[in-house]
Order: structure tokens, then C-alpha cells, then sequence
């Protein structure tokens, strides 16, 4: 059978308990048509890029399963017509990888790279700010003119 990852996004004002809920709710579509979830994580509650039906925060949940695609597109289309869940996005994938997702690992366990060409920015004095070209600090005056 096919390999799938799955995010859904829940609405905020929902419990843990009942985002977990979701979970097992849409485990149990795949489990009922044939499929299996393999694993499942609950990412908590995210600050969303924009806002979806008037939300700006949302419940997150990642699930990969080994299910048919009729299983999955009836997962899809429950999750669609269900009033907590604001969006779905399903992946088909090659393998799932092992271990826990990115957005479950510490950050310090991420592998951050290269920052790339930073130039060095130079002493500074006491991490002031350097003097002006002119040699003199220009002082502001709060007075009205």
C-alpha cells in the first residue's frame, strides 16, 4: 500500500484532549477502510503565517499512515466536511523517515548549517555604536520649534 504523511490543523479554541480526539477519530476512518496509521504526533498549538476563518492560532496534528488511496480520500473528505478542522494536507511519500518530525525534534538538535558570506562586523566599543563620520554625537532636542 501506498505511504502517506498527513497535517491537520484544528481550530484553537478546542481542548488537548479534544485535538487528540481528532486524531483517533481519523485514525480510525483509515484503520475502518483498510489502512494503518503508523505513527502519530500532536504538535500543540501553532501561531498560523495568516489567518484561516478568522484564526490566527491552531491545533496541530502530523500523521503517517500506510493506507489505499479510497481510505485517504475518505479521510480527506471527513475531515473536510468536519466543523473543527480548518485544513488537511496529505503527502504521498517514497519511506517515512525514522524518529521523531522537525517540528518535534529540540532546537538545538537541528542541524542549523551555514549561515553563509556574513561579513565580520568589526570592534565595536562596548558594543556601543561607532562615532560618526563628522566626529561628534548629535544630541536631540525634545523642545518644541
Amino acid at each position: 500500500m501506498p505511504l502517506y504523511e498527513h497535517v491537520l490543523i484544528a481550530r484553537q479554541d478546542l481542548s488537548n484532549a479534544q485535538a487528540e480526539g481528532l486524531i483517533e477519530h481519523f485514525s480510525t476512518v483509515i484503520a475502518d477502510n483498510g489502512g494503518k496509521i503508523v505513527d502519530y504526533e500532536y504538535w500543540g498549538v501553532k501561531t498560523m503565517a495568516y489567518k484561516i476563518n478568522k484564526n490566527r492560532k491552531g491545533h496541530y496534528a502530523y500523521l503517517r499512515s500506510d493506507a489505499p488511496a479510497a481510505a485517504v480520500q475518505e479521510m480527506e473528505r471527513l475531515a473536510r466536511l468536519h466543523d473543527d478542522v480548518m485544513r488537511v494536507m496529505t503527502i504521498r511519500v517514497d519511506t517515512h523517515e525514522d524518529g521523531p518530525s522537525v517540528q518535534m525534534q529540540k532546537r538545538d538538535e537541528r542541524e542549523r548549517g551555514d549561515r553563509g558570506d556574513r561579513p565580520d562586523r568589526g570592534e565595536r566599543r562596548d558594543g556601543d555604536r561607532p562615532e560618526r563620520r563628522d566626529g561628534e554625537r548629535r544630541e536631540r532636542s525634545f523642545e518644541r520649534r
